[in-house]
């Protein structure tokens, strides 16, 4: 099999929650410990650092691989979803894995793993520590897939745990109250290892606690040190930050969200240090200004035009979609055109009615499985006073807004991590 003939075996082999959801999530570990003993325990070949949370788990995780490897580790960085091309989720030194380690890893081990019928996920996981044992890295940031606690990232042993925020997602696995959903994310907690914790709510700081006190793990809440001062936004879309450690740090990731992250990322890169390792202020300013060509990120708050104005994000649920609408009301323009979808398990009417009503929409839906039909979502928004028309594809969607729109207008594209994956396949 050729690249593109292994991952159709893959999708087609292995159920992907990217494409149809609560079918691929398989509870528990079995599969895991299977996988993690055919490969003979990889990820105990290099350090890692374990990152959870509902929202910024991605834009963190990326950011501290680019610092790491500013500061001259060979960095492994395992991120999920992947937007355009399977092999964003493993890379190292911001280089995604060959298309030819994917059809090796599969052919030679298949014989194996059939029988188990694992997961997308379970497969991509080990594929990752296997491909970072084989490549010698000094040290892997790890990104949860969903949850924490019965992820199967979470066989690793790491030098830190982060955990962003807590806010509902993917409550049909994890909880339906955000005690039970922090109960699962602080699951990466492990003995004796210090975690930072970005973000709490009354009702989630005495989960952290209780599971950090029974663990003995040194126990860091950001928003007590916070080390960031100020921020003030540039014109040009990024953020020059006040901090405690770094004055005037650059920070190229535009979101309003990304302050919440890197006050949370600068008392994790204190860890770090006390971790032993070795860390400039060079480094971090490399890493906040550069994360993107450093380690490949896309989809965050990313312009892609201008007049009128294009933006796209993967913010998707409630706690996400606050930030963008934020960041939405203070940008300039005539008329805001917002072309989005969602997928069908999350939470629809708590994200339409933080929309801006006087927008004009254009309802689309992604090219997979749990996309929501685009006919479905207007219906959906009509009900919370958004106006627009129906799409059947991104592309025609967007072809519709930049139609409408004039050179002073504003485009946003968004409500799924799926959406953005389709405009960004548009020009792959």
């Amino acid at each position: 099999m050729n690249y593109q003939e292994t991952l159709n075996y893959l999708y087609n082999s292995a159920p992907l929650f990217q494409h149809i959801g609560k079918a691929a999530y398989k509870e528990g570990l079995s599969n895991t410990y299977a996988l993690d003993d055919h490969f003979r325990h990889p990820h105990q070949k290099f350090r890692t650092i374990h990152i959870a949370g509902t929202n910024g788990k991605g834009s963190c995780s990326h950011t501290l691989a680019a610092i790491l490897q500013s500061a001259g580790y060979r960095t492994g960085l395992y991120t999920s979803p992947h937007l355009v091309d399977f092999r964003e989720r493993i890379r190292i030194n911001g280089t995604p894995v060959p298309q030819e380690f994917v059809v090796d890893f599969v052919k030679k081990h298949r014989r194996f793993f059939e029988p188990l019928h694992p997961s997308f996920f379970e497969l991509a996981t080990s594929m990752a520590f296997h491909y970072f044992a084989e490549e010698q890295v000094d040290v892997a940031v790890v990104e949860v897939g969903l949850g924490g606690r019965l992820d199967c990232t979470n066989i690793i042993h790491p030098d830190l745990c982060l955990i962003t925020n807590i806010s509902f997602d993917h409550v049909q696995f994890l909880g339906n109250t955000l005690a039970q959903i922090a109960s699962e994310k602080a699951g990466i907690i492990k003995d004796y290892v210090p975690v930072v914790i970005g973000e709490t709510t009354p009702e989630t700081r005495p989960v952290f606690e209780e599971k950090a006190w029974k663990a003995h793990a040194p126990l860091i809440f950001a928003e007590e040190e916070q080390l960031l001062k100020d921020a003030r936004q540039n014109a040009d879309g990024t953020w020059t930050y006040q901090t405690s450690d770094y004055p005037d740090l650059q920070g190229e990731l535009g979101g309003y969200y990304q302050l919440k992250n890197t006050n949370t990322l600068l008392s994790a890169i204190r860890q770090l240090k006390q971790a032993g390792y070795s860390i400039s202020e060079a480094n971090v300013r490399e890493g906040f200004a550069h994360v993107c060509s450093l380690t490949g990120l896309m989809g965050r708050w990313q312009k892609l035009g201008s007049n009128p104005t294009i933006v796209c994000d993967t913010g998707h649920n409630t706690g996400g979609i606050r930030y963008i609408v934020e960041q939405l009301r203070n940008q300039t323009y005539d008329t805001l055109h917002i072309v989005i979808g969602m997928v069908n398990d999350k939470d629809i009417s708590g994200v339409l009615a933080m929309l801006p009503k006087e927008a004009r929409y254009y309802f689309t839906q992604a090219s997979v499985q749990r996309a929501l039909p685009a006919d479905k979502v207007k219906e959906l928004a009509a009900s919370h006073g958004l106006k627009g028309e129906s799409y059947p594809d991104v592309a025609t969607a967007l072809k519709a807004a930049q139609s409408e729109a004039t050179e002073k207008d504003f485009i946003f594209v968004g409500g799924s991590s799926f959406i953005v994956a389709d405009l960004l396949s548009l020009n792959k």
